[in-house]
């Protein structure tokens, strides 16, 4: 297989159609769970257009794997930091470009206690892997489930927690999340 050039330092970020799209994220999840061997990881995606689909390719490679994913939906990054450390699931996967144009997408990967997967921590291993494509067969009885669920009330609560709601009072505040994933939650 060829280089997958969607692959940086400290996370995976590519120009749609040509560095990036569903077959390799599927390739992509297939090789987090043969590398990792997570039982649980949350996966989470931004409001650009392309990350839905770009996730359940994801999550398909990983149940294909033996995952079990819990799919948080709609998140920031901050987020399925959360998700994995409050849940103590094995990892996590947020599908985002952060700040990059709107033909971009990526993904940023963690591991269990939401330690992030940069190049020195298992993003090459990863990549190796996603690039060779010779991954076992899948084994139907072994495939890992795909569950939907909502965390965002304890996210909320987790942040409210950090700071004294009866000293804001007097303050008087206007917030523009941008059109970013963390409206919902603002």
């Amino acid at each position: 297989m060829n280089n997958l050039t969607c692959f940086k330092a400290y996370d995976i970020r590519g120009r749609l159609g040509e560095e990036l799209n569903e077959d390799i994220a599927w390739r992509i999840g297939r090789a987090y769970g043969e590398y990792l061997k997570p039982k649980t990881i949350v996966l989470g995606g931004d409001v650009r257009l392309t990350s839905e689909a770009l996730k359940m390719a994801l999550a398909k490679g990983l149940q294909d794997a033996g995952v079990d994913v819990l799919d948080i939906g709609m998140s920031g990054t901050e987020e399925i930091y959360f998700a994995t450390f409050h849940l103590g699931v094995d990892g996590g996967i947020e599908v985002t470009a952060s700040h990059n144009p709107m033909d971009y997408n990526g993904m940023k990967l963690v591991r269990e206690g939401a330690r992030p997967i940069s190049g020195d921590t298992g993003l090459r291993d990863v990549q190796r892997l996603a690039e060779a494509g010779n991954f076992p067969p899948v084994n139907e009885a072994a495939r890992g489930s795909y569950r939907q669920i909502s965390l965002r009330d304890a996210y909320i609560d987790h942040l409210l927690g950090y700071i004294s709601v009866n000293n804001l009072t007097p303050l008087k505040l206007v917030v523009n999340s941008g059109n970013g994933a963390a409206g919902p939650v603002i």
